[in-house]
């Protein structure tokens, strides 16, 4: 039986173009450390072009780590952070969690790189929201509450479900749910 945190194939792709726009706003935090490395805005590609059908899951989930590694090829956190961004991006073919975490990682990146603006997360939140599509959003209600699931990123131990990426991930589902179809 597939996860919750999984999705199915056609609102994985919907969230994917949402997860490529995240990691792309921040991209520059990592580029400005290495310029000539280009595995996170190869993956914010991929994630583009899996969106629009291009490109097969199985093969992505195959690639989903290339972008990941690129976060050793820098020091600063927020660069670090923008690599991971993109890694999570080019992982929603995998699972449709990953869209939450490259939200929550540029969020981060974001956070790191204006640490003297208090409200850089929330303002990088708050653009996420303003970009998202109402598919891309009614394709995100579905997963479980980050923390409460048994496993996956967005699980109790999950990776994405602690710290600051689990606190955005939050407020994101928060939003989600107050601006969810009535019942």
């Amino acid at each position: 039986m597939p996860s919750p945190q999984s999705l199915s194939d056609r609102d994985r792709r919907l969230v994917a173009a949402w997860a490529a726009d995240c990691a792309e706003h921040v991209i520059d935090l990592f580029e400005r450390e290495t310029p000539d490395d280009d595995r996170p805005r190869d993956a914010i590609a991929r994630a583009r072009a899996y969106s629009r059908g291009e490109l097969d899951a199985a093969r992505e989930i195959r690639r989903r780590f290339v972008a990941g590694r690129a976060a050793s090829a820098v020091s600063s956190p927020p660069a670090i952070a923008a690599a991971h961004s993109a890694a999570q991006a080019a992982g929603v073919a995998h699972m449709g969690a990953h869209a939450l975490g490259a939200a929550a990682y540029a969020a981060k990146a974001r956070g790191l790189s204006a640490a003297h603006e208090s409200d850089a997360i929330a303002d990088e939140v708050r653009w996420q929201l303003s970009i998202m599509s109402e598919p891309a959003r009614a394709a995100l209600r579905q997963l479980p509450p980050v923390g409460e699931d048994s496993a996956g990123p967005l699980g109790a131990g999950g990776l994405l479900a602690t710290g600051i990426l689990g606190s955005v991930i939050r407020t994101i589902q928060q939003s989600l749910r107050r601006s969810g179809p009535s019942d």
